[in-house]
């Protein structure tokens, strides 16, 4: 199993290089980043620093949209990175969330998703990609070998059949194992419906990650305060499928929608940061299924679990005040018993 290092691109850049290199030294081999624009500084700046300083790391956004940036804008930055430090970013892309609703936006639909998709990935390999009405453009600069898996995240029925069906990746961001599950066997199905090999869609889970010196009261309550904000964070899309499908209708699993009953509302002005006081709805076992947490052998035992359902990536959101030192426990006492 392969390990990413998801952050936020709070300033200073340097410290989010500095954890990045940290994470690599530690045998992590993707390095994740937040894309939104007016929230955080602009993480392809930062990508530059961070495969300079960096030997193997890969690294992208989880997730961009197709709206922020025109699609022959967003290849070409991935284009010209690779070219630079050799193949090592990837293209995490979703409809956008907070990139796109705090500009006073609505998320994007599937069928843009599904365009930007083809056309970013077709434009940083060298190819020919219409950009629409019959514009149809080619980076003459992209070298031969050139290549950028696109990973696309989702959560509702249509979503994951897309991904199955056109994403190279699939990114799945919680951890409950009974959705986990599900949710990995409709990509599949959806892959193998149409005609590719399941096995070449990558499948990446991620989730905060904490770990406690021991599974005391007062230990799993604290890093249970550190993890709520996510429970209100994935609460934004879900709060989409419910209004598009309504509650128990079937299309979307209830054990991913009902605790979202208590939601409010959403400030992204504490998107995910813990304290967020948005996220006082999100229940203590909404924490514990979605995140991980606890001392290193629940973290071993939900991880192998995971793997056993397909995952092929777990990434580490690293949003807490434990940063560096979730960083050395996987290192040191995570990593190499999961991939003994």
């Amino acid at each position: 199993m392969d390990f990413g290092l998801v952050l936020q691109t709070d300033p200073p850049a340097s410290r989010v290089v500095s954890l990045m290199q940290r994470a690599e030294r530690n045998g992590f081999r993707y390095g994740w980043t937040f894309d939104s624009a007016v929230l955080w500084q602009e993480p392809f700046v930062i990508y530059s620093q961070i495969l300079a300083a960096t030997e193997h790391l890969t690294v992208g956004p989880m997730v961009t949209n197709p709206g922020t940036r025109t699609w022959e804008v967003t290849a070409s930055t991935f284009a010209t990175l690779n070219d630079m430090f050799g193949n090592r970013t990837v293209c995490g892309i979703g409809r956008g969330d907070s990139a796109m609703r705090v500009a006073g936006r609505k998320p994007h639909t599937l069928a843009r998703i599904s365009e930007a998709m083809k056309v970013i990935r077709a434009l940083a390999a060298g190819e020919e990609a219409d950009l629409g009405g019959g514009t149809v453009v080619k980076f003459p600069w992209v070298r031969p070998g050139a290549k950028l898996p696109v990973w696309m995240a989702a959560y509702g029925p249509r979503a994951l059949k897309t991904a199955g069906e056109e994403a190279d990746g699939f990114i799945l961001q919680l951890a409950d194992l009974y959705l986990t599950e599900y949710m990995v066997k409709a990509v599949k199905d959806a892959a193998a419906a149409a005609g590719r090999d399941p096995a070449e869609v990558t499948v990446c889970v991620a989730a905060p990650a904490y770990v406690t010196a021991d599974d005391s009261p007062g230990a799993l309550a604290h890093a249970r305060e550190q993890c709520r904000w996510f429970g209100g964070m994935v609460g934004n899309h879900v709060a989409d499928l419910v209004a598009r499908y309504g509650e128990h209708s079937g299309a979307v699993p209830d054990a991913l929608t009902d605790y979202i009953k208590a939601r409010q509302g959403y400030d992204y002005a504490h998107h995910g940061r813990t304290g967020n006081p948005d996220t006082a709805f999100v229940p203590d076992a909404i924490v514990d299924r979605f995140c991980l947490i606890g001392p290193v052998e629940k973290h071993i035992e939900k991880l192998t679990a995971l793997r056993e359902l397909g995952v092929d990536q777990f990434a580490v959101y690293d949003m807490h005040d434990a940063q560096e030192a979730v960083i050395d426990a996987y290192g040191e006492q995570v990593i190499p018993v999961v991939n003994a």
